[in-house]
């Protein structure tokens, strides 16, 4: 092992490991690499400390995998909470119309929903919903709306 003054080679590896992890999030702002920028900090003060490399090996691990798996979560979670599904995402859960007879067989149908015109097919395979009567959207596969009567 090599020294530079007070410090070992493997405190300075930690700090450059930190310091990289740390300029990595802020490039990429995916709340992922921060975790382990924890876990390079633990590691870093077992190597001041004089802890053995296998030991710092495994607080880094251990550190960022709580960090990443139980924090990231929630901080996901509440980092933009007026977060809103958009466009394709919000269909899900919404009434519409049926303009136009959906019947998987043939292929056909249309609902409107939110004053936009969509291609529509039965959730229930085999059933045929006649045009005027009012559906939920239960799913969207590609540009078609997953539908069920009301």
């Amino acid at each position: 092992m090599t020294y530079f003054g007070p410090v070992n080679s493997l405190t300075v590896f930690w700090l450059a490991a930190l310091i990289i992890l740390v300029i990595v999030e802020f490039m990429t702002a995916a709340l992922t690499t921060i975790w382990f920028v924890g876990g390079a900090l633990v590691a870093l003060i077992a190597a001041a400390l004089g802890a053995p490399i296998p030991v710092q090996i495994v607080l880094f691990v251990i550190v960022s995998g709580v960090l990443l798996f139980t924090v990231r979560p929630y901080a996901l979670k509440h980092f933009n909470p007026k977060r809103s599904a958009t466009n394709v995402d919000a269909m899900i859960g919404k009434q519409g119309i049926v303009t136009g007879k959906i019947d998987n067989t043939n292929q056909t149908g249309a609902v409107k929903v939110d004053n936009m015109e969509w291609s529509a097919r039965s959730a229930i395979h085999g059933q045929v919903i006649e045009e005027g009567q009012t559906v939920n959207v239960e799913a969207v596969d590609g540009v078609k709306l997953i539908v069920r009567p009301e």
